[in-house]
C-alpha cells in the first residue's frame, strides 16, 4: 500500500511568518496536532507540533520567540510512492505523531499515526464482523500450510493472517476469519498436535 493512498491531501499548513498563537488557534480550529509550516509556493520550511507551541507560547510573552524558533527545520519525510511501512518504521522508530509528505521539496500531504491505525484496522478486519483463531505453530515444516488446510476443511474462511514473536519456536498466527463458530476448527487443530492461544466467535 503506498502512502498515497492514506495520506491527507491538501493538509493545513502555515507560512513561516504565522505567530505562535495563530498557529495554536489553526490547530485547535482543526483538531490537529501536526502543522506543516510552507512558503508561499508550497515548499515545505518545517514543521510544529501543538505540545511545542503550547511550550513556546509563554516564553514568547515575554522574550522575542517566534515561530520559526519552535518549529523543525528538516522534519522526517516520505514520498507519497513509498510503501507505508515506511512511515510507519519512522513513527515507531522515531516516537512521531505526523511525517510531512514530499515530492522534490514540495509539499504535497501529510501522513500521521492514526492514518496508519486506520489502515492497520482496515487490513485487520478488525472494525467487520469476523471470527478469530490464535494458533502457536512452532517449527514444524509445513505447519502453516496444514493449519490453513485444516481451517479451510472445517469451515473457516481466512480473511487475513497476522504473525507475533520473531523466533520461530514462539510463533502464534492470529487468523481471521469470515465470522463463522469456531469450535470444530479449534478441535480439529488441536487433533493435529497445534495449540490453540485463543478463538474468538
Amino acid at each position: 500500500m503506498k502512502i498515497r493512498s492514506l495520506m491527507i491531501s491538501e493538509p493545513i499548513t502555515i507560512l513561516k511568518g504565522t505567530s505562535i498563537q495563530e498557529a495554536i488557534d489553526v490547530m485547535k480550529s482543526h483538531s490537529i496536532r501536526h502543522l506543516p509550516v510552507v512558503s508561499i509556493g508550497g515548499r515545505l520550511e518545517g514543521l510544529v507540533t501543538l505540545s511545542d507551541l503550547k511550550q513556546g507560547l509563554i516564553p514568547s510573552m515575554v522574550a522575542d520567540l517566534s515561530l520559526s524558533d519552535l518549529m523543525i527545520r528538516n522534519p522526517i519525510t516520505v514520498g507519497p510512492d513509498e510503501d507505508v511501512e515506511v512511515a510507519a518504521q519512522y513513527i515507531y522508530n522515531y516516537k512521531i505523531g505526523g511525517i510531512p509528505v514530499v515530492e522534490g521539496d514540495r509539499l504535497v500531504g501529510i501522513i500521521t499515526e492514526s492514518d496508519i491505525l486506520r489502515a492497520f484496522i482496515d487490513m485487520m478486519g478488525v472494525m467487520t464482523a469476523s471470527s478469530r483463531i490464535d494458533v502457536a505453530v512452532g517449527e514444524r515444516q509445513g505447519a502453516l500450510r496444514d493449519v490453513l488446510q485444516t481451517i479451510n476443511e472445517n469451515g473457516g474462511d481466512v480473511i487475513n493472517i497476522g504473525i507475533t514473536a520473531r523466533d520461530i519456536d514462539r510463533r502464534v498466527y492470529f487468523f481471521r476469519l469470515a465470522s463463522c463458530k469456531t469450535d470444530n476448527i479449534r478441535k480439529a487443530l488441536e487433533r493435529k498436535g497445534f495449540r490453540v492461544v485463543a478463538a474468538m466467535d
